[in-house]
């Protein structure tokens, strides 16, 4: 189809936007991993493009493969008929990143496992690349809480901002003001000898922050309750990740205090992740009255 359809929802213009997040980050990877040695990386062990490859797959699975998930959900009404199965089929897919050892923290390499989530992750791209052909891309309008939404993703990039350098290969030493707010290539002792308070590379802070924006860009399309349930959850993990890594890396290492929070990277029956479920039920709770199926 060359033109768009008149009879075809358009494609809204937030799931674009996060598209090229995720797009963005990735040749952020590839970049950086290709340039920097993996012994200055984190969990690693290619070196040069293929290093840098290799990482930008497993960020496919994790954390993209999740918030691919959530823009099936705001496109699967908007498909044809016919490309309604295709859709399940791509959400199968990018849901294998949440089974136990696709993808680990402790090794970073890609492995065959990964090309499952991979490919349900090209699979969304195709689609919405479909919706977008039939009836083009809705504009960005405005809509209730946009400030909140505003407020609390500069808030939270600005705390992101170590992650950030990390992701280009450098540190915040002696960049004015936030060099001196954040600790990042001091040295610190762990059982692999001294290294830099926030590692080279890409972190699951970092990850954090992009599933909240995702979740806080998507929670502006109308949605069905239960993909309003899984942005809520979305933003709460994202949430939780993005503070473990930050109170770990900046209050922790630093000896302000002698406890760390919780990892919430996997699913586990804590208490800590019975307080996530809880905020996500308490944020579906006040937001599923207010939306109506998407056309």
């Amino acid at each position: 189809m060359t033109g768009t359809d008149r009879d075809a929802p358009p494609l809204p213009l937030e799931v674009v936007a996060v598209w090229l997040l995720f797009a963005l980050v990735t040749v952020e990877i590839v970049f950086t991993y290709a340039r920097i040695p993996a012994r200055e990386l984190y969990h690693v062990s290619g070196n040069g493009l293929a290093g840098g490859a290799s990482r930008a797959l497993v960020f496919g699975n994790f954390p993209a493969a999740l918030a691919a998930i959530a823009i099936l959900g705001v496109i699967h009404r908007r498909l044809r008929r016919g490309l309604r199965p295709v859709a399940v089929v791509a959400g199968v897919l990018c849901a294998a990143v949440v089974w136990p050892g696709v993808v680990s923290q402790a090794d970073l390499d890609a492995k065959p496992v990964n090309a499952l989530a991979a490919t349900g992750l090209l699979l969304t791209l195709v689609l919405t690349i479909a919706v977008a052909r039939a009836g083009g891309v809705a504009p960005l309008g405005r809509r209730r809480g946009d400030t909140a939404r505003i407020v609390v993703a500069v808030v939270l990039l600005v705390l992101s901002s170590p992650w950030v350098a990390a992701e280009l290969g450098f540190f915040l030493d002696g960049v004015p003001v936030l060099g001196s707010v954040f600790n990042t290539g001091t040295l610190f002792h762990d059982t692999s000898g001294f290294v830099p308070t926030v590692h080279h590379g890409h972190h699951h802070g970092m990850d954090g922050y992009l599933l909240v924006v995702t979740a806080l860009l998507l929670s502006r399309v109308r949605l069905g309750v239960a993909m309003t349930g899984y942005l809520a959850l979305m933003l709460c993990y994202g949430l939780a990740n993005l503070a473990n890594d930050l109170w770990i890396e900046q209050v922790w290492k630093r000896g302000w205090a002698n406890w760390k929070l919780p990892s919430m990277l996997e699913p586990r029956l804590t208490v800590a992740w019975a307080v996530l479920l809880a905020a996500a039920a308490a944020i579906w709770l006040v937001a599923a009255p207010r939306v109506r199926d998407a056309p």
